[in-house]
């Protein structure tokens, strides 16, 4: 991950295609690790949180929310539509946040965008100081099978003001996904403004994901494939959730 977060040129593409699109297909998984264990009222950690997937959920069913997020841009669309949550710009692997939370979750495989094992670990112990003892930490990640359907083809979403493309390659010698995004919206008239960005995400493999959690500090790890917390659609393949405690 860099200092300027390759969501910023798309965040308005990656709002509008994204926002309610991983929420339905997770709830599963996250009803039984997360939302059947953690009270309302509790504070909660909503980590890379981006434009507020997830956020939205949380504020609605009770939680005192706070989201952090390196995007400048993410970070802006989450405040406008989320105004009773505090949001932080930073990056996880360097969180500095000024009280610590009864639970924490990252979805949509954030943390893939960590593109070392080193700085994995190292955002897996700053999520684990984040926490009061015995918080709750839940979050998602993709493994191989998950990148082994990014085939370089076109995925086309057309409205009226803006069209966006999407396209994924992996390159499986080195673990490293890279999805590029072009996003043209209308500006006035026949103007239409172009933006472009490529996102990366490393693939680790299961053992590698559960040994940095516990090198971290965190206990009571477990592990389970999406598709058998009863994610069915797409999302779920290739998909792992992990809950652990501090």
């Amino acid at each position: 991950m860099s200092d300027v977060s390759a969501y910023d040129p798309i965040a308005s593409m990656y709002h509008a295609l994204w926002f309610d699109w991983y929420l339905p297909s997770a709830m599963p998984a996250l009803e039984r690790l997360f939302f059947s264990r953690v009270p309302m009222g509790a504070r909660v950690l909503d980590v890379c949180c981006g434009s507020g997937h997830v956020t939205k959920e949380l504020v609605r069913r009770g939680y005192t929310v706070a989201g952090v997020d390196n995007s400048v841009e993410l970070i802006t669309l989450a405040r406008q539509h989320l105004p009773s949550a505090r949001f932080y710009l930073q990056d996880v692997r360097n969180l500095d946040l000024p009280e610590r939370y009864e639970a924490a979750l990252s979805t949509f495989d954030s943390l893939n965008h960590i593109l070392t094992l080193a700085e994995l670990r190292t955002a897996f112990h700053a999520i684990h100081t984040q926490l009061q003892a015995g918080g709750i930490f839940v979050f998602d990640m993709n493994l191989p099978e998950a990148y082994a359907i990014d085939l370089k083809q076109w995925s086309v979403d057309i409205h009226d003001n803006s069209v966006g493309l999407v396209r994924g390659e992996y390159d499986v010698a080195h673990g490293r996904a890279r999805t590029e995004l072009v996003w043209f919206a209308r500006s006035t008239g026949d103007c239409w403004l172009r933006k472009h960005s490529i996102v990366q995400q490393q693939c680790y493999t299961l053992a590698e994901i559960l040994a940095s959690v516990q090198a971290a500090g965190f206990k009571q790890i477990h592990a389970a494939p999406a598709e058998s917390l009863g994610v069915r659609t797409e999302l779920g393949y290739g998909r792992v959730f992990v809950s652990a405690i501090a």
